[in-house]
């Protein structure tokens, strides 16, 4: 136990040591050359930061739940970490206890994700049907909550159900930069297993794949991912990181990992811009980001349905006496004289 705590302590000082000595006074010097002085607000660092990271989680794990069309677990788990979001606030307003939320919804998240995919694995053709019971019953079970210590915690859930700047503290970007590191290293090392499993499940057995296993874990991965961002995005949009960017780079990418690498970057630039708007505005950070993303999303899309000039090619010598014989044989409505 002494060991974990040492080990614990060595990871906060080191990350205290890059917050500030590494990455602030690089943001402070941004600040001072771009004239820009919300970047050298602490707040304003640590929300960059967390936005930043939601931003390769939520695609990475976005990608596999997209193509295995499983985009709505997402909005489940998050629906479910708000009624753990839920519990955690009603256990400390009733036993006056200071138990961290995101624990809680960490649990929660988790226990829904591995009954989900249980869910997907038995239910088939109901699949989605399954989903929208678990969905709206973890909504209830947290609006239940509210209403049951009389509306105490309603102002604790709002920052995570539409997602704040200002309450966004070191330890939640320390959660989100550890969260990033785990998610990236455990899809880094089982890359391949998942891209069987998530196009083939089939064929993945057939070469002794543990399918089950890994189905399994992208779940966790995924709960994990939305109640790290919750903070930020809040529990209504987190979804929309791990669909939105996935689908822009869906629409250019011609290999999965390409897709993972755009779905990142549209993420990280929708995550930048959305903050920055969120701050100069005064609006949800959550909802300019995603609303950004859509905007890229959109106009990607529109890029693709532009109309392009068709080249006429010349018809000379034998090539237009061969339109001009099959001319005099094709009525106006296509059809061929007798």
């Amino acid at each position: 136990m002494a060991m974990v705590s040492s080990f614990l302590g060595i990871a906060f000082d080191l990350f205290d040591w890059f917050l500030e000595d590494v990455y602030g006074a690089r943001m402070d010097w941004l600040a001072d050359f771009l004239g820009a002085s919300m970047l050298g607000y602490p707040y304003m660092q640590r929300a960059y930061l967390g936005a930043v990271c939601i931003a390769v989680i939520g695609p990475l794990v976005g990608t596999f739940l997209v193509h295995r069309e499983l985009a709505m677990i997402g909005d489940t788990l998050a629906h479910t970490a708000f009624a753990g979001v839920a519990v955690g606030l009603f256990i400390n307003a009733t036993f006056s206890l200071s138990l961290p939320p995101l624990l809680t919804a960490f649990v929660v998240a988790v226990v829904t994700a591995l009954l989900v995919e249980l869910l997907i694995e038995h239910a088939g053709a109901d699949s989605d049907t399954s989903l929208a019971i678990v969905l709206t019953g973890g909504f209830a079970l947290g609006s239940i909550l509210i209403t049951a210590t009389d509306g105490g915690i309603a102002v604790g859930i709002d920052a995570y159900l539409f997602g704040s700047l200002a309450t966004v503290s070191k330890s939640d970007v320390g959660l989100l930069v550890f969260m990033c590191l785990l998610v990236g290293g455990v899809v880094s090392l089982a890359y391949r297993p998942l891209l069987y499993v998530t196009f083939d499940a089939t064929a993945a057995r057939t070469v002794r794949i543990k399918v089950r296993r890994y189905k399994r874990l992208m779940v966790v991965l995924t709960a994990f991912v939305v109640v790290s961002a919750m903070q930020i995005m809040g529990v209504i949009l987190v979804v929309a990181m791990l669909v939105v960017p996935v689908a822009t780079a869906a629409l250019v990418a011609r290999s999965f990992k390409r897709s993972i690498l755009l779905a990142i970057l549209a993420a990280e630039f929708a995550a930048v811009v959305g903050v920055t708007v969120s701050y100069a505005y005064g609006i949800a950070a959550g909802g300019s980001i995603v609303l950004t993303a859509i905007g890229v999303y959109v106009a990607v899309l529109g890029s693709r349905k532009l109309p392009r000039e068709i080249p006429v090619p010349t018809m000379t010598g034998r090539n237009r006496d061969l339109v001009e014989h099959s001319a005099d044989g094709i009525k106006a409505d296509g059809g061929e004289e007798e």
